[in-house]
């Protein structure tokens, strides 16, 4: 670990949109202040200071964002051709082309994420917007035989399910807000948004520039506020069709029984404890960086991040030394520095988190190898803790079994590949994990025994919008990406003819 201290300067536009004295809702296309007249401050988690104002929300701007929503669904919107649709993501994919430095800093600044990390979802960004592009002359019906009397033509329609509610996690809304923005525009649907409430700014920008690109009023609206006051009135709102959500797994609870209220559609991804399994003949110049950055990157703030590491025992000792080296060299610092691999966490909260499960981890037991310290000197202001390695965990442990989310990696050894298959299933979890083996057969067993949407080989992290991912078990349900993505956001209608 080696702490860094040079940062970029901000471009005119961020400093310009930072010097806003308030960010307001974004409400049928007009910036609109909440109605109770509530605000809140976001903070820079690399200095602790506060970054902006924003109207806190409540279940009032809930309310008219729903209706500007159903007001926009109502109206032409829905009945836009496939052609329509697709030149205007093709509009915003230049346009958010052209202002993602800007995107990317704010969001360094309104969550912590390294500069380098918000400037490399780039082209993964582009990549999404493209493939909703793409999807939008894809939406297909069938005509269907019938054993009915008489000349009866039967057929199915694919249809927009109507407003979205989504909620959009911390950890990331720069990236992860486009799998529901890309499926309104490809869909016909319109939606409100709930970012979080720590991390807010990108998703205002980024609508705001959808509005541009030529978006109708009122298809994407954005209320802030909390998830326990805004986000429950959002999960809650009759007039909301579909929920999509990424965030903890007891927030995903309450917004399964809050949705009861009309029946609404879920897209759930949830917590995670994937489990990373290196077998002995595992190629270690590979396993070893991409083990550690399986959990390190976003300062371990990931969902799928790969925080249980199974190693075998012929390896384990050569592993673990390597695991600590490699984590030596990983820089550390304020966002805005262009050497940093690792930035803060989000806030004070998820630091003190953070911190009691490293304590929690020796006192259970585990050997600390590496980090377990909040860092102090130039990055003491802000919430900085070193990347943190347990060796000889067992799996029952805490550490090993809840979601830490943050920089915590569990090394755990095992002996036999039915050991490791049965310690990896070992988890109310199944979002991701990933098999390491120069014997494919050995690799592919694994993969097909493991209870998670997704797995990697030989890799970790990957992720492609034409593919997709999901998860299961208690990391939720609803692919995100591939054409059952887009499926989601509609619905099938039956026609009868009778001619």
């Amino acid at each position: 670990m080696t702490p860094t201290a040079s940062r970029i300067p901000l471009s005119a536009a961020t400093e310009s949109l930072l010097a806003r004295d308030q960010f307001l809702h974004l409400i049928d296309g007009k910036d609109v202040p909440s109605i109770s007249g509530k605000t809140f401050d976001t903070f820079d988690p690399s200095s602790g200071n506060v970054l902006a104002r924003l109207s806190e929300g409540d279940a009032a701007d809930i309310d008219a964002a729903v209706k500007a929503a159903r007001g926009a669904f109502e109206g032409p919107w829905r009945l836009w051709t496939p052609y329509e649709r697709q030149r205007l993501l093709h509009r915003v994919h230049d346009i958010i082309e052209t202002n993602f430095e800007e995107l990317a800093q704010v969001e360094t600044m309104d969550m912590g994420a390294p500069i380098s990390r918000t400037m490399g979802f780039k082209t993964f960004v582009l990549k999404v917007i493209a493939f909703f592009a793409s999807q939008c002359g894809s939406v297909s019906g069938e005509t269907l035989l019938n054993s009915l009397p008489g000349s009866v033509h039967t057929m199915s329609l694919k249809a927009p399910v109507g407003v979205i509610g989504g909620i959009i996690p911390w950890n990331g809304p720069l990236g992860s807000q486009w799998w529901i923005l890309g499926a309104v525009l490809a869909s016909g649907c319109t939606a409100v948004l709930k970012p979080a409430e720590d991390a807010s700014l990108s998703v205002l920008r980024t609508v705001a520039l959808l509005h541009e690109a030529g978006m109708p009023a009122g298809v994407i609206n954005v209320v802030t506020g909390q998830g326990s006051v805004a986000g429950a009135a959002l999960a809650s709102h009759p007039g909301v069709d579909r929920i999509a959500f990424t965030g903890s797994t007891a927030t995903g609870r309450k917004i399964i029984e809050a949705s009861a209220i009309n029946i609404k559609k879920l897209q759930l991804e949830l917590g995670g404890k994937s489990p990373d399994i290196v077998f002995a003949d595992a190629e270690l110049e590979k396993a070893v960086p991409s083990a550690a950055m399986a959990v390190f990157a976003n300062t371990g703030q990931v969902c799928y991040a790969g925080s249980r590491v199974f190693v075998q025992r012929p390896i384990l000792r050569e592993f673990c030394d390597r695991l600590a080296e490699f984590t030596k060299t990983i820089r550390i610092g304020h966002g805005l520095d262009p050497d940093a691999q690792l930035g803060p966490l989000i806030s004070k909260k998820q630091l003190d988190s953070v911190m009691s499960y490293i304590k929690l981890g020796s006192n259970e037991g585990a050997e600390l190898i590496y980090g377990g310290l909040r860092l102090k000197g130039p990055l003491g202001d802000g919430f900085f803790v070193s990347p943190t390695i347990f060796a000889n965990v067992e799996n029952n442990m805490r550490i090993a079994q809840e979601e830490i989310f943050g920089p915590v990696l569990s090394v755990i050894p095992f002996d036999t590949e039915a050991e490791a298959i049965a310690l990896g299933n070992a988890s109310e979890y199944g979002l991701g994990g990933a098999v390491w083996s120069r014997n494919i057969s050995t690799a592919l067993n694994v993969v097909r025994q493991i209870h998670t949407g997704v797995m990697w080989v030989n890799c970790y992290g990957l992720i492609d919008p034409l593919v997709g991912f999901g998860g299961t078990k208690l990391s939720g349900y609803g692919a995100k990406g591939g054409r059952a993505h887009l499926d989601t956001y509609l619905y099938t209608k039956t026609v009868y003819i009778d001619t």
